[in-house]
Parts: structure tokens; C-alpha cells; sequence
């Protein structure tokens, strides 16, 4: 299979800003502290995959509130896969917004994976080079026949690494990140 990589559109960070509207009023009634575009769509500049992924940031005494609502507003919850403190919520194929391919996680406030979303995040926005080395990476693994997704993640993890490192994560929690993201 290959591995859909696009060059940056502009549109995205606008699409966003919609679905984040959608989601804090599905949200209404419980107490989230932020909203959070990342992954690559969230960096001006950076080729991706045509998939918004939006962290939706709460209290740990919330979490459970947070996924019932998401799921009373027509979003699948598919458990943590994995990552502690992150929970995945499927969007619905059927609604107002069902067109815009999106990730959206449930996120408890200074967990591991939060650091590291808005960690490579706030890295590439900062740093051009790293930017466009990481999109270099995207786009040759784009090009590559991979036997899954899992695949197309593993082949990103050096880079991921060097990003992360730039941005102070600690040994031990790179560590951590590359066990998550290690094929097989």
C-alpha cells in the first residue's frame, strides 16, 4: 500500500477552527482546557496526510465525560490503542462534518502523548529546516509500497527522535514514544 502525502493546504488550519466549533459544542458540559490542532496539518508549510488530528485536552476527573459526550455527538470510542492518557474517537461517516477526515483524541492534561503531539508541533513551526527534513522523510515513505500504516510510523521514528530531542523531551520519554510508534 502507499501512504497518501500531500503538500501543505492552507485550508486546513480553517477546517480545523470549524470542527473545533463542532466539538466545543459537544462539549458544552464538561470542563475541557484546550483544543488542540497538531500533527502535521497544524504545521504552515508541511506535506501530510490529509487527516486533521485534534487533541481535545481535559482534567483526568473529566476524561470519562469528555468521551461520553464525543460519543453522544456521534464519535466512536476506540479505547487508548495503546497510548496511556489519550483515548481515540472515531468521527462518524454520517453527519454535518462527515467529510473532513479527522483523528480526534481525548487527552488528559500533561500526559505523555499530549507533550508529544504539541512537542513536534511547536518544534516544526519554529524550526524551517526541521520542517522541511521531516517533509523530506514524509514524502519518500509516501513513495515506498508499506505493508500498513504501522510501517509508514516506524520509518518516520528517526526523525521523530531528532524533532523531540530539539524540543527537551527527556531520554526516557523519547523512549517511551519511539515503543509506541516501533512497528511489530
Amino acid at each position: 500500500m502507499r501512504v497518501a502525502v500531500t503538500p501543505y493546504d492552507p485550508s486546513w488550519p480553517i477546517t480545523f477552527e470549524t470542527i473545533r466549533t463542532h466539538l466545543v459544542a459537544a462539549l458544552v458540559d464538561v470542563p475541557i482546557l484546550a483544543i488542540e490542532h497538531v500533527g502535521s496539518t497544524s504545521v504552515p508549510g508541511l506535506a501530510a496526510k490529509p487527516i486533521l488530528d485534534i487533541d481535545v485536552v481535559v482534567e483526568r476527573p473529566a476524561l470519562e465525560d469528555a468521551i461520553a459526550a464525543l460519543v453522544a455527538a456521534g464519535y466512536g470510542h476506540e479505547g487508548d490503542k495503546g497510548v496511556p492518557d489519550r483515548h481515540f474517537m472515531r468521527a462518524s461517516p454520517i453527519g454535518e462534518y462527515a467529510e473532513v477526515d479527522r483523528h480526534v483524541y481525548v487527552c488528559v492534561e500533561g500526559s505523555l502523548s499530549l507533550r508529544n503531539h504539541l512537542a513536534v508541533r511547536d518544534t516544526l513551526r519554529a524550526d524551517d529546516v526541521l520542517r522541511d527534513a521531516y517533509a523530506a522523510v514524509k514524502l519518500d515513505l509516501a513513495e515506498q509500497d508499506v505493508e500498513s500504516i504501522d510501517e509508514y510510523i516506524d520509518g518516520k521514528n528517526d526523525i521523530l527522535q531528532r524533532i523531540l530531542g530539539k524540543a527537551g523531551l527527556a531520554d526516557d520519554e523519547r523512549e517511551q514514544i519511539l515503543g509506541v510508534n516501533t512497528a511489530g
